[in-house]
């Protein structure tokens, strides 16, 4: 499945929140049928964030594939995008989707982090 991941950045500071999967995941969602990826993310920054989504660039800055687990497990191609975020505020975040969400320092990633997050943050120069 194709997903869309945004990651707002602020300097170096980081969004992640606490997905129901267990893990820290930056917000994001699989691009539905004949969406473009990057509107995926304007899609997903409303629903999840409540807020407009101020992409960095429209081209994607990294790209991954993983394994999820789980009952349905399947593969996920995945986009990265940064946008740009303010480490002033915690958006209101959908907590049907996360339980917690919280800003990190690219140096003090949180345990559980999504596995790619430090190559992520490397490759789009954050």
């Amino acid at each position: 499945q194709l997903v869309s991941y945004f990651l707002p950045v602020d300097g170096d500071k980081v969004l992640l929140g606490a997905h129901r999967s267990g893990l820290w995941l930056p917000p994001g969602g699989h691009v539905e049928p004949g969406e473009h990826p990057t509107d995926t993310v304007h899609r997903e920054c409303r629903e999840e964030l409540r807020m407009v989504a101020d992409l960095v660039s429209d081209t994607p800055g990294f790209l991954t594939w993983a394994e999820t687990v789980g009952e349905g497990t399947h593969v996920d191609v995945s986009l990265w995008y940064p946008i740009r975020g303010s480490a002033r505020l915690v958006p209101d975040f959908d907590r049907a989707e996360f339980s917690d969400m919280r800003w990190f320092s690219r140096d003090a990633l949180p345990e559980g982090a999504e596995p790619n997050l430090p190559r992520a943050l490397a490759k789009l120069g954050l």
